[in-house]
């Protein structure tokens, strides 16, 4: 009796609307000192993903460094009010007097916000998290300096052009690094993702 033919299923083709969220992903233009490429996205939490990772460097050194995932569910999601969602991470290093400000946490959410309506990226259904970490050393490591970062952890429902929003979150990555911002009317040359590999 001959063995049964396997049967050949194909999967599902990528949905337009992923597709194109994906090419705005990637047309986001950043500030020279972030350099960004692409990394594998988390598979479990919506069917399509997409992400970004990013350092922040000047003069040599990381100052900080972030994520964001772009998650799309066809059939929608409850909790996003949508279709879409931006997961995005930011770490920095904080002056650790800074660490001990009760009102840093509230500070750094607005970060977020004020990033995202400085480029006009509408949005639904925010939420997240501030944490503020401060390290002292003892003992043997007593000499090493007192360290503190500042961590934000968000997610929002995008409304339109997804470029936005990503352009957003590398101005956050900038402001938590301490970066002073753009004096205004001043032009920057923006970098590209894949700074880190070839362009």
């Amino acid at each position: 009796m001959p063995a049964p033919r396997e049967r050949h299923i194909e999967p599902p083709p990528t949905p337009v609307e992923f597709e194109r969220a994906v090419e705005q992903l990637r047309a986001a233009r950043f500030r020279p000192e972030v350099l960004t490429e692409e990394m594998p996205a988390p598979q479990r939490i919506a069917p399509y993903a997409s992400a970004l990772s990013a350092d922040v460097s000047t003069d040599g050194m990381d100052v900080g460094t972030g994520r964001i995932v772009v998650l799309h569910d066809p059939a929608g999601n409850d909790a996003w009010d949508g279709t879409f969602r931006c997961v995005a991470y930011a770490r920095a290093d904080i002056d650790p007097e800074l660490a001990a400000d009760p009102l840093l946490a509230e500070v750094g959410w607005t970060w977020l916000m004020e990033a995202l309506s400085a480029h006009d990226a509408t949005y639904a259904a925010p939420s997240g998290t501030v944490t503020t970490v401060a390290s002292e050393s003892f003992g043997g490591m007593s000499a090493e300096p007192s360290t503190a970062q500042i961590e934000i952890r968000a997610s929002w429902t995008p409304i339109g052009d997804l470029t936005a929003h990503v352009e957003a979150w590398g101005e956050l990555l900038c402001t938590a690094a301490g970066l002073p911002p753009v004096p205004e009317g001043v032009a920057t040359m923006p970098s590209r993702r894949g700074q880190r590999g070839t362009d």
